[in-house]
């Protein structure tokens, strides 16, 4: 009789900006089952609920065991494999979005740091529940799933052994805090770095090292990046017209807005509406 046994659920809405999920499940893996070699476009995190098993990234081989966990980050090149006598059961889940990297780098994860280590026991097991609850309700509203996705996020950084608590504290914190503000409440309007970095009382070269090593972005990228993003979740959710999104998000030419569009998703607002419109559910 198979020992292999699975759960898996696909997120098939894609509304979410700050945060979305792309799948999730769990299962108890048959003796060296592997995946891989992969490259993921999002970020993978499993939490190891029994048995053994080792992580191949960065070519180096991780040792990886119950109560522990590994981050796969988009890009990266792993695979994985149970242990032959102990293999692991596991539970994970794929997810990216603005607020992401942001929430794993203060769990001290990333690409170069993937193995997750609970603070301890009591720590780790509501790590564990917190995702299996979005692994057994896959049958929640997508907003109620990301909600607990956002849960998830900070149970990740409270159960972690080497939670970068200097991190959360440093003012830089504070000045990123102030500038997501301003760029959320600010986004439709012309602006520039500098009065980004005006506002929150630093000069522009300043500003602009401190948020790219906070937010892996230099801040004209990650502003784009927002704006594109809150263009496609109009373009996806309304019909509003394309030339009134486009001052919407901080473009009053329209030419502009487009190219920038395309460069970024590889097709026209226009060609994106047409293969990503959600119709509204019929009552």
């Amino acid at each position: 009789m198979s020992t292999k046994k699975l759960k898996f659920h696909v997120f098939s809405d894609d509304r979410f900006v700050d945060l979305n999920l792309y799948q999730f499940g769990w299962e108890q893996c048959a003796p060296l089952h592997s995946y891989g070699p992969y490259v993921r476009n999002h970020y993978l995190f499993h939490y190891v609920i029994s048995g053994q098993g080792k992580l191949y990234a960065n070519e180096e081989e991780y040792s990886i065991e119950s109560g522990q966990g590994f981050l796969i980050s988009p890009g990266q090149i792993t695979s994985y494999c149970a242990d032959e006598k102990n293999p692991w059961s596991y539970v994970w889940l794929e997810f990216d979005g603005l607020r992401a990297r942001e929430s794993l780098t203060l769990a001290g994860l990333s690409a170069t740091h993937p193995v997750y280590y609970s603070a301890n026991s009591q720590a780790g097991l509501a790590l564990q529940e917190q995702m299996m609850l979005i692994v057994d309700h896959a049958d929640y509203s997508p907003t109620r799933l990301i909600g607990h996705g956002f849960i998830f996020l900070d149970q990740i950084i409270q159960s972690s052994k080497f939670q970068d608590v200097r991190t959360s504290k440093r003012l830089r914190d504070f000045y990123m805090k102030e500038a997501m503000s301003f760029i959320e409440q600010n986004y439709q309007r012309d602006f520039s770095i500098e009065d980004i970095a005006t506002f929150c009382g630093l000069n522009r070269s300043y500003f602009g090292r401190i948020f790219r090593e906070t937010m892996g972005d230099n801040p004209r990228t990650f502003l784009l990046q927002y704006r594109m993003a809150k263009a496609a979740q109009l373009l996806k959710e309304t019909k509003i017209p394309i030339q009134e999104i486009s001052p919407m998000v901080g473009y009053p030419n329209q030419l502009h807005f487009s190219r920038a569009f395309k460069n970024l998703y590889g097709i026209s607002p226009r060609n994106y509406r047409l293969t990503h419109f959600i119709q509204p559910p019929t009552k």
